[in-house]
């Protein structure tokens, strides 16, 4: 068996081949994504225009292995491409290794490019997946002499079945600097790129954020190794960006309008996150993912169908207080009822009952779901006041969240006793990140819903945009024995370490 190191780089050279010129190359690796019991997505980016070639097994010998030729890569793509597999065995480990051909050469053909995952099982066997969100963020790239994003590495080194990357996966609008000073004097150097050298505003831009990520030897080897279940967030396009959004005072840009941009982003989003739909038509990222009788995840869009931020003070539901928005509420709704799965977990990229201002300087406006406002559901708070009073009268059991967002980890447990709004069972939030970005914190809590702060890491008082080297980063663990049903969450530092743990046995019926 190799070294899970040398696994996701192995070449295997089974083509004839050509001059090296003329060969197309993987730099980026490989990634697997939107895995579940009905498939998973294998994605890839030649540096050419070039025709995606996949084979997979169960053997890592590839012995008996299945050759399929996927979709070609051109430029309209971003050089990347992707392949979905469906009619996969159960709870097995899946191998497989991409190579692309030339188009104008088919002699011409890459080296292979390895990586593997696990399909989920029918039975109920044990499982465990990562969550956190906020990739290169508030100046802090990739830096090489502290290894790169080493986060990634201990997440991979875990052996989860899946990650959840709960968004900001880029910082479109956040440039780097070839340094960053601490404030203890240390130096913080930076790899930089010319995407990442400015704000993102053509399609090529957003393309070169993405791109910037794929440098770090840590993410590479994880995405070989740990598919990825993707969200978007603000900073996927903007700090705090909503479609009718303008930017008429900020002079980094030139392109005004955030519709535009928006519409750059996601496509840009769509061409390098291994997703399950490809790249026509509306992008429809709410999706339930099965994971065998034990979980399954639903994952949300709180970016594509909310109405503008404001101060969320609506007394009454309609266009303007859209969050998650009707189609979107009307398929979690139906999905979580149909679940029989023992664990039923909620993928969001924003918190329920932190309050996060859309100006955090002046403290106006509203990005999130909650408004400051101790009492009854208002604004955007309706559309989850009605989830959860939903789930109560359906008496859905097992349901929680995971959210990230607010550049700290913690976890809230939501309680009707002490809500203004009552009507819904008591729940958990668990709050993860960032993965490599400042630390920030606490934000502060909203009484609608009840929340109780069950456990925190923030940065030290007065202290504000933390760095990685002070121990800003972080990620979630969810571990479930398959035999008892039990959910473990914990929350790790970069290091791995253990710094918060809960046990939940689930409800019975």
């Amino acid at each position: 068996m190799l070294g899970a190191g040398a696994f996701a780089t192995l070449p295997h050279r089974v083509f004839a081949q050509t001059g090296s010129a003329s060969r197309p190359r993987l730099l980026q690796g490989v990634q697997t994504g939107d895995v579940g019991g009905d498939g998973a997505t294998l994605w890839s980016r030649s540096d050419r225009p070039a025709r995606m070639i996949v084979e997979y097994a169960t053997t890592e010998s590839f012995a008996g292995a299945t050759r399929l030729h996927g979709p070609t890569a051109f430029d309209e793509t971003g050089y990347t491409s992707r392949l979905r597999l469906t009619g996969l065995p159960q709870g097995q480990t899946v191998f497989y290794r991409i190579a692309y051909e030339n188009l104008a050469d088919n002699n011409a053909t890459s080296d292979w490019v390895t990586g593997r995952f696990r399909t989920p099982s029918a039975i109920q066997s044990d499982l465990s997946f990562v969550w956190s969100a906020d990739t290169v963020g508030q100046g802090w790239g990739i830096n090489p002499e502290v290894g790169g994003m080493t986060i990634y590495e201990t997440m991979r080194s875990l052996a989860p079945d899946f990650f959840v990357h709960c968004g900001d996966t880029i910082y479109a609008d956040d440039p780097l600097s070839p340094e960053k000073k601490l404030p203890d004097g240390r130096i913080w150097k930076n790899v930089i790129t010319e995407a990442k050298s400015k704000v993102a505003e053509t399609l090529d831009d957003f393309r070169g954020n993405h791109l910037y990520n794929f440098l770090d030897d840590n993410l590479r080897r994880f995405n070989a190794e740990v598919p990825m279940i993707a969200l978007w967030d603000d900073h996927d396009v903007l700090d705090n960006w909503y479609w009718e959004r303008r930017l008429d005072e900020d002079p980094r840009y030139r392109e005004k309008s955030v519709g535009v941009l928006a519409q750059k982003a996601e496509r840009a989003f769509r061409e390098f996150m291994p997703l399950a739909d490809g790249l026509d038509g509306t992008m429809r990222l709410f999706r339930k993912f099965s994971f065998g009788p034990r979980l399954d995840l639903f994952r949300l869009d709180m970016r594509s169908f909310r109405a503008p931020n404001g101060p969320n003070r609506q007394a009454s539901a309609g266009p303007n207080t859209a969050f998650l928005g009707i189609e979107q509420i009307i398929w979690l709704k139906q999905a979580l009822k149909a679940s029989t799965a023992t664990w039923k977990i909620v993928a969001a990229d924003m918190p329920l009952g932190l309050v996060v201002y859309d100006d955090w300087r002046r403290k106006s406006g509203f990005e999130a779901v909650a408004n400051a406002d101790d009492g009854p559901p208002l604004g955007r708070e309706l559309e989850v006041a009605d989830l959860l009073s939903f789930i109560k009268r359906e008496d859905i059991r097992n349901v929680h969240w995971i959210t990230a967002d607010v550049h700290y980890p913690a976890t809230h447990r939501y309680d009707p006793a002490r809500a203004a709004f009552a009507d819904f069972t008591p729940f958990y939030e668990f709050v993860s990140g960032p993965l490599c970005a400042g630390g920030f914190g606490p934000n502060a809590l909203d009484g609608t819903f009840g929340p109780q702060v069950v456990f925190q890491k923030v940065p030290p008082t007065g202290r504000f945009d933390l760095s990685p080297l002070e121990g800003s980063c972080h990620f979630g663990h969810v571990k479930i024995d398959g035999r008892s049903g039990v959910m473990t969450v914990s929350h790790r530092d970069a290091t791995g370490a253990v710094i918060h743990s809960l046990d939940l046995a689930p409800a019975q019926d």
